[in-house]
């Protein structure tokens, strides 16, 4: 007996010290998929999540930056605070996904993945950010919070609106599709129907009593965008001066995903009040003012450009000349480092300005983190593309370039139609 307890216990230890030593990382435990992980059991309840069922965490991601261990985000320091998410299925076998589903309501556990698999795969990244260390591992650090199955939140939002209705005496029987059309003041005028242009002031809340959202003289041409059926159905049956709430469930409503601080399978209210309606053939008229309006806008500006542009080169005492496609380029410092040519991959600092002396961006007011981009690929307009094949690292140069080269007609912004931009660029690094 005693010979048989030392054999037994000796059988244990060499099991341990195998296992420690095969495991990559000391105090991990490797799962049959490959995913390295620590769990520590906290919380009473066992069950654990299913991929679709809603789980809310607090997490921590550690990755390696220049062989450091670097947070790349905590959620507990963050102004999100807790994720919610539904789980979704496995990108790859051992994925942080899979340590997820390890975890019951309370439970908190530490899981190293591969970072290139992670920002690749899971985060849908087209590469791995620079500062990550190639071939190393990340750290998740995950507390579970909650894990609700699609069913049970169905569940709750059926007692929860009861509950409402009931509270708040509610004896109106729900239409076909389960909206709840209250009409507080009856409206008058025509029926709301497609084409006409709608103007409401609105107040979205849950039924809980939280306002998400309020806004007064909105406007939109109904059958012309999309929107939420529970708010088109009971929008249909009011007219001007009309007043009503909708009580509008999931369903109707932003369903099994929710939208920003409204949780998955939520019923919300919509308080609402229909000032104007204009028929379509009324709010066609308007539209065409308005576009004609817009057109002689544009017209104008076209027609002023180069009197502006010339104007401006007086005034700045430029002479000169422009380019074939009309760009000016005007060299303040000559770089001293490599030409840049098609397909070179740059680093630059700008300001774009226009003519008034306007700013409408700039790189320096982006913590000065300069603008990488590949010349002559067509990602950014052609003055630029056009205007960097004059520039070496190093240079600094204004490129005056006319809106032909630019956004011509088109608005971007605060940049109005025909503009001609000024941008001051300094290039930081040529490859």
């Amino acid at each position: 007996m005693k010979n048989t307890f030392f054999k037994l216990v000796t059988l244990v230890m060499m099991i341990a010290i195998t296992a420690s030593c095969t495991s990559k990382y000391p105090g991990f435990k490797k799962s049959d998929s490959g995913l390295y992980y620590k769990v520590y059991k906290v919380g009473k309840d066992t069950v654990k999540p299913k991929v679709r069922d809603w789980i809310s965490m607090e997490y921590k991601l550690v990755v390696k930056s220049k062989g450091k261990d670097s947070t790349f985000i905590d959620s507990r320091k963050s102004q999100q605070g807790a994720l919610r998410m539904q789980l979704p299925p496995s990108d790859y076998k051992g994925d942080i996904y899979e340590g997820m589903r390890m975890l019951a309501a309370g439970d908190s556990g530490e899981f190293i993945v591969n970072a290139d698999s992670l920002f690749k795969k899971t985060f849908r990244q087209t590469i791995r950010p620079k500062y990550i260390d190639t071939n190393s591992v990340a750290k998740f650090s995950i507390h579970m919070i909650t894990i609700d199955s699609p069913q049970a939140l169905q569940k709750k939002e059926k007692e929860t609106l009861d509950k409402f209705i009931a509270d708040n005496k509610i004896t109106i029987a729900p239409q076909p599709s389960g909206l709840y059309y209250i009409e507080q003041v009856e409206g008058k005028g025509i029926k709301i129907d497609s084409g006409c242009q709608v103007i409401y002031n609105v107040k979205i809340s849950m039924v809980s009593g939280k306002q998400v959202f309020g806004q007064d003289s909105m406007k939109f041409v109904y059958g012309k965008r999309p929107d939420m059926t529970g708010f088109l159905e009971g929008i249909k049956l009011m007219k001007k001066g009309g007043k009503a709430r909708l009580i509008l469930p999931s369903q109707l409503a932003f369903g099994e995903h929710g939208y920003r601080e409204i949780p998955p399978y939520t019923s919300i209210i919509y308080d609402v009040q229909v000032v104007d309606v204009k028929s379509k053939a009324e709010y066609g008229k308007v539209e065409a003012a308005e576009k004609k309006k817009q057109e002689d806008k544009k017209a104008n500006a076209k027609k002023s450009e180069s009197s502006l542009l010339k104007k401006y080169l007086k005034d700045n005492k430029i002479t000169a000349k422009p380019t074939a496609s009309g760009l000016y380029y005007i060299e303040k410092v000559k770089g001293t480092g490599p030409q840049i040519h098609a397909g070179s991959k740059v680093s630059v600092q700008y300001t774009g300005t226009l003519l008034n002396g306007k700013k409408f961006d700039s790189s320096r007011d982006r913590g000065g983190k300069p603008f990488d981009l590949e010349v002559g690929k067509g990602n950014v307009i052609k003055g630029w593309d056009e205007g960097l094949l004059h520039m070496s690292k190093g240079g600094k140069a204004i490129l005056i370039v006319p809106s032909s080269i630019a956004y011509g007609e088109q608005e971007m912004g605060s940049i109005p139609a025909y503009s001609t931009l000024v941008f001051d660029i300094e290039v930081v690094d040529v490859k």
